[in-house]
């Protein structure tokens, strides 16, 4: 049996898989692009509740189809940009710019709703889609859009929980510093 020292991380998550190593949290802590991603989800989520509003409406009333494409046009350009800004985040913390470790089945499903985003703008300059058959289809990418979503807001929890346990487990590990002339053991 060896002694070694065990590092705070460790003491307080002895077998939860990190989701930010310190240097990656410093990074995302520090890059412009985590502020951009918190104002372009939220802006990206207020555009959803609009456009789903207009894409139920048209299917049930047959009015406002011009109102619902293009509301639908908005939430594929604001999906772009969060995609393309998200891709550099990761690139800035984790170095890549898409799949890490840490964010990779997000980043799957994202591709899902991009796809089918763009087979619905597609839908608008080649039509192979009737109007019912392309608000069906954005509401399947709306659906799966929602499902991505719930994903980044349960990844955003684990990462203010890991914070938490890395603030508990570097304070119990100050309460315990040995100083000299103290009695006790090295974990």
């Amino acid at each position: 049996m060896t002694d070694r020292l065990t590092t705070p991380t460790e003491k307080a998550q002895p077998n939860a898989r990190m989701l930010y190593t310190p240097e990656q949290r410093l990074l995302r802590d520090q890059t412009i692009w985590t502020p951009i991603q918190g104002a372009l989800a939220i802006f990206q989520f207020f555009v959803f509740l609009w456009s789903l509003y207009l894409v139920l409406t048209c299917l049930y009333t047959e009015q406002g189809a011009e109102w619902a494409k293009w509301s639908i046009v908005l939430k594929t350009v604001t999906l772009y940009t969060i995609m393309i800004t998200g891709s550099i985040w990761e690139k800035v913390v984790f170095g890549h710019y898409l799949f890490a470790k840490a964010f990779f089945w997000e980043d799957v499903v994202s591709m899902g709703v991009i796809a089918l985003h763009t087979l619905y703008i597609t839908s608008l300059f080649y039509p192979f889609l009737s109007l019912q058959e392309q608000m069906i289809l954005i509401l399947a990418a709306y659906a799966i859009y929602l499902i991505n979503a719930t994903q980044f807001i349960l990844k955003l929890r684990a990462a203010r929980r890991q914070e938490a346990f890395m603030k508990d487990a570097l304070s119990q590990d100050d309460s315990q510093t040995i100083t000299p002339g103290s009695t006790g053991a090295f974990v």
